[in-house]
Parts: C-alpha cells; structure tokens; sequence
C-alpha cells in the first residue's frame, strides 16, 4: 500500500495559538474524566460534570475564533523549466471534445429548459 505525503500547513501564530488550546482543553477534560471515574461523591462529580460541560463550550468558542482567521493562500504550482503541458493539452482534447458532445444531448433531452430530467 503506498501512502501520500502531505505538507503540513506553516505554523501560524492562529494555529499554534489553536493546537496550545486544544492540547490545554484536552488535559482539563482528561482531569475531569478521571474525577468522575474515581470519586463516589456525588458533589465531586456534579463539579467535574459542570466542569467538563465548561469546557466544551471554551472549545466552540475556540474553534468560532480559529474561523476568524483566513485560510492561508495556495501558491501555484510552478512548471520546472523545460516541462510543457501541451502534450497533456493535445491528449485531453479528445476527452473534452466528447465532455462537450454530451452536454449539447443533455441540453437537448431537456429541450433547451433548465428543468430536470
């Protein structure tokens, strides 16, 4: 099986600002988790309840600001040179050729309308 290396996006103030939340959020549920696991006391774990409910809400609140910030922007990919795509070009011809032919009998199945089939 081959697998697909991805590029992780560059560390932003916002992200690193969002995994520090994350990984602070997670170690407070994991205390309240092991308070409600451990303790028989009734008081004890309606804290650790209301505690962790608290928590979830800190979460929605982090994730609305991390939509705050704008997803980085995509550089295009840049062709080496000496690299051409018309032999791609001349070799999907064919295929958009035929793309077109089918959309022109859709467009005459529905009789020029825009309404579905």
């Amino acid at each position: 099986m081959t697998q697909t290396q991805t590029l992780a996006p560059p560390l932003t103030p916002a992200i690193a600002w969002r995994q520090a939340l994350q990984t602070k959020l997670m170690a407070a549920l994991d205390a309240a988790w092991a308070i409600i696991e451990h303790s028989d006391d009734p008081a004890d774990i309606r804290a650790a309840r209301d505690r962790a409910r608290a928590i979830g809400e800190i979460a929605v609140m982090g994730r609305k600001v991390a939509l705050l910030e704008p997803p980085p922007k995509a550089t295009p990919a840049v062709a080496p040179a000496g690299l051409s795509l018309e032999p791609l070009t001349a070799a999907l011809a064919p295929v958009a050729a035929q793309a077109e032919h089918a959309r022109r009998a859709l467009d005459k199945l529905k009789g020029g309308r825009r309404a579905r089939l």
